[in-house]
């Protein structure tokens, strides 16, 4: 059977918080561009900025000076503060030890079966990719720096206890705890405490058009 190629590496790495930034800023000159209907050559001709440095700054290439996003506030008709909101706004995780998951009734549920919510961030429409995987630590050699890639994630773990980080906070986990967490905020695992450990990773994020 021929490898399947992911459509994103989830371990892939942001070198800094600088290009966190960078990329924030980029994703909302984007947003509100193409919102207004906008295209790169109208918001040059407005601008004065030539259209590979509103490419690089889209992309997250370039770190744009305050006079340039000036700039392309005026141009777009919003404040300036509004470039920064998806780089401030929180990043959300829901931790649930084991056995204090919620128990829900759902339709169609059989005698002696419970569903238990394990943790919720708002359901998404169709389009969605959902990528699972089984997570084996072996060694303290594992331990790798933190990554960051859209989407949510929740992770389930099995065996072995790590303390796991997302953002500015570390979860303690222990095999039935589970994590469930924005996965635009850096996170992995922080300290090895028993191994080995295991545990499922699900990830999804929305299919690219």
């Amino acid at each position: 059977m021929a490898a399947t190629i992911l459509q994103q590496d989830p371990h892939s790495l942001r070198e800094s918080r600088e290009n966190i930034l960078e990329i924030a800023i980029g994703r909302e000159v984007r947003a509100f561009r193409r919102k207004q209907e906008i295209t790169v050559a109208d918001l040059s001709a407005a601008t004065g900025l030539s259209i590979g440095m509103l490419s690089k700054i889209e992309n997250g290439n370039t770190s744009p000076s305050l006079t340039t996003l000036q700039t392309l506030a005026n141009a777009l008709s919003v404040p300036l503060t509004a470039f920064f909101r998806g780089f401030e706004e929180s990043r959300m995780a829901v931790h649930t030890k084991a056995g204090e998951g919620v128990e829900q009734e759902r339709e169609g549920t059989r005698s002696n079966h419970q569903y238990n919510l394990l943790g919720h961030l708002g359901a998404n429409a169709s389009g969605v990719i959902v990528e699972p995987y089984l997570i084996t630590l072996s060694d303290e050699a594992d331990v790798f720096p933190t990554f960051q890639h859209a989407g949510i994630e929740m992770i389930y773990m099995l065996e072995g206890e790590v303390d796991y980080r997302h953002g500015n906070n570390v979860y303690p986990m222990k095999p039935g705890d589970t994590l469930f967490f924005d996965a635009d905020a850096p996170h992995g695992p922080d300290v090895l405490v028993k191994l080995p450990a295991r545990y499922l990773s699900v990830i999804s994020y929305p299919q690219k058009s």
